[in-house]
């Protein structure tokens, strides 16, 4: 039997003709699933709401039933409105079958389709439904996936961080599940700010492989594509500048490249810029991934460089992009749809009530060789 799965893919939408009720319903929703008021908790009053956001007593008033019919708030005479203490249950509208949230950066993209295959096949073995929502790496899509998931009252939460080397804002929500004591562990990445299972690719020794590699054949003059505002860049860049270290080359910043999830439509223009600035002192070049690895080949046949004779390069997680690719790249390997499993496993046993879990799980990365490495002679 097949988990049964929803997916929510949230587009940032701006709508500047937004009902004012309807900005009080998105604000004390927010609150209430955020933990800000918690469960039975008494809410401003009617006249401190109607001062807060200089409405009519009657807007105020359509807000909160609108609140009150979908489960969060409950009235009671002459006291004041609360927060309902069955707010999860009634919003979700839940069968008896348990549903896991699966929240991802992305569904489609890269290595995430393996991942979330991983999650659903172990899902499928025990009847658990699959309720799956991306965030496109914004702050913003995820504070709505994470509302969602708590309105909806899921069991359980598997959620690959939103720009994990930044502060997120939407901590308060992490701390609502783990509050209401659901089960819920992280993948790929994790915020340092929050004490949550994850399970993740050793990203410092992947980048540290790949960079020892390089070394190994004869390169010195080795340069980084990083991507610095998720934790793997992070852990990768650290991963680079220690195998450096350890050969005893020099760290050069005119050698490195960073991007973020902002700035990633402009890599290809960026690169250009530095392939160029570099062309005579670079031999070789490690990449945050595989995208990352074949967009520097796509940009080296535009501006005549060859590839590995004058370039060579390393991407890391093994992906399918890079396994259908014209150009066998070398790269490092990625757990992906291994990775899916153990954290659905995670969950599962959790809600078992199985005991000692891990609190954290690395997986070793190993290099894949391909063509885009040469050995150079040293003189």
């Amino acid at each position: 039997m097949y988990a049964r799965m929803c997916t929510y893919n949230f587009t940032k939408v701006v709508d500047y003709m937004k009902p004012k009720y309807q900005v009080i319903i998105d604000d004390l929703k927010s609150y209430i699933l955020s933990g800000t008021y918690k469960s039975g908790e008494k809410i401003p009053s009617e006249l401190a709401l109607q001062e807060d956001y200089n409405v009519s007593r009657q807007t105020v008033r359509k807000a909160i039933l609108e609140l009150s019919n979908e489960g969060f708030l409950r009235s009671e005479k002459g006291s004041g409105t609360y927060v309902s203490t069955q707010y999860r249950s009634k919003a979700g509208g839940k069968t008896t079958n348990k549903t896991i949230g699966v929240i991802t950066t992305y569904i489609s993209d890269y290595i995430f389709p393996s991942i979330i295959r991983g999650i659903e096949s172990r899902l499928n073995e025990d009847n658990y439904s699959l309720l799956l929502a991306s965030t496109n790496n914004d702050i913003s899509q995820e504070k709505k996936a994470l509302e969602m998931m708590l309105s909806y009252g899921v069991d359980g939460l598997i959620i690959e961080p939103t720009r994990s080397n930044v502060y997120n804002p939407n901590i308060a929500y992490y701390l609502s599940f783990k509050e209401q004591e659901v089960p819920l562990t992280m993948i790929n990445a994790y915020y340092e700010e929050l004490e949550v299972p994850f399970f993740c690719l050793d990203d410092v020794q992947s980048s540290y492989l790949a960079t020892r590699e390089l070394i190994a054949k004869g390169h010195t003059q080795i340069g980084i594509i990083a991507k610095m505002d998720d934790l793997q860049g992070k852990f990768r860049m650290k991963g680079f500048i220690k195998a450096l270290g350890e050969a005893k080359l020099r760290f050069q910043q005119e050698h490195v490249l960073s991007f973020d999830t902002a700035t990633k439509p402009d890599l290809s223009a960026n690169l250009e810029g530095y392939l160029n600035d570099n062309r005579d002192d670079l031999t070789a070049l490690v990449c945050y991934n595989d995208e990352v690895g074949l967009e520097v080949v796509h940009v080296c046949r535009k501006l005549g460089i060859s590839i590995p004779d004058e370039l060579s390069i390393i991407g890391q997680d093994n992906s399918y992009i890079a396994k259908n690719a014209n150009i066998k790249l070398t790269t490092l390997t990625h757990p992906q749809e291994q990775m899916g499993r153990d954290a659905a496993d995670w969950i599962i046993k959790n809600l078992q009530g199985k005991k000692d879990l891990p609190t954290s799980t690395y997986y070793q990365p190993v290099l894949i060789d391909g063509e885009t490495v040469k050995e150079i002679e040293v003189e």
